[in-house]
This record gives C-alpha cells, structure tokens and sequence, in this order.
C-alpha cells in the first residue's frame, strides 16, 4: 500500500514500529551473550510494538482494508490454499 493512501497516523505508527525494529536489530548479539538492553527495556519494546501493531489493525478495519500481516507476491497463493496434510478432511 503506498504512503498517499495511509492516514498521517498510520504513517506515524509504521515509521516508528520501524525505527525500534531497526534498535532491535542494531543491538541485537549472538547467543550466550549478554543483551546490552536490559530486560525491563527488551519489555517495553515488545508492548511497544504490540500497541503498535493492535492499533495498526484497528485501523485498517476502519479503512475497511484487508488486514495484511506480510507481504506476498500476486501470485503466490492464498493462505487459505495452504492446509497441512494431516488438517486435510479424508475423502
């Protein structure tokens, strides 16, 4: 979806869910070590980004857009063609 179509708040919302994944990334290390962000900090950027996330979807619904978790390729097929083999009804 481009920008001109996106309300100045959704905009908002996705420059700042950004900006923390790209913090997120920056200091993120390899495991066994010690994360320089300290525990109560990792914590409120998970709220963060599901407050983030929560209202993204709110507002979405408002627009009456689809709710849209990743992008896919047009043809790519739909989620709803994916069913794990043993989900299947049997004949």
């Amino acid at each position: 979806m481009s920008d001109l179509q996106l309300s100045k708040e959704e905009r908002i919302l996705q420059a700042v869910k950004l900006t923390l994944a790209g913090v997120i990334k920056d200091t993120a290390t390899p495991h066994g070590m010690r994360h320089p962000l300290s525990d109560a900090t990792i914590e409120d950027l998970r709220q963060c980004l599901a407050l983030i996330s929560a209202r993204e979807r709110e507002l979405a619904q408002a627009a009456g857009r689809p709710l849209v978790g990743q992008p896919r390729y047009a043809d790519e097929p739909g989620r709803e063609d994916k069913v794990i083999g043993f989900y299947k009804k049997k004949p």
